[in-house]
C-alpha cells in the first residue's frame, strides 16, 4: 500500500489494527468485549465507534481475531 505525504496513518485501519493487536497481546484474559476493547483503544488513540468497528472487521477478515461467546479473541 502506497501512502501519500498528506495521509495521517493514525486514522488508518492498519495503524488502529496494530493498536488492537497490541492490546489483545498484552492481556492474559480469554478475550475482551466490544466496549471494553473500544475503551482501551480510545485511551491510546482518539477513534470513532464506526472506525473501531471497521478495524475489527478488517482484523477478522485477515484471520487475526475471532468472536467467541461475545468476546473478541486473538487467533495468534
Amino acid at each position: 500500500m502506497i501512502l501519500g505525504k498528506d495521509i495521517h496513518p493514525q486514522r488508518k485501519i492498519y495503524y488502529l489494527g496494530a493498536i488492537v493487536i497490541e492490546i489483545l497481546k498484552s492481556t492474559d484474559s480469554k478475550g475482551d468485549d466490544f466496549f471494553s476493547l473500544y475503551e482501551q483503544v480510545s485511551k491510546k488513540e482518539k477513534i470513532s465507534m464506526n472506525l473501531f468497528a471497521l478495524t475489527l472487521d478488517w482484523l477478522f477478515v485477515l484471520g487475526l481475531i475471532e468472536n467467541k461467546k461475545g468476546l473478541i479473541q486473538k487467533c495468534f
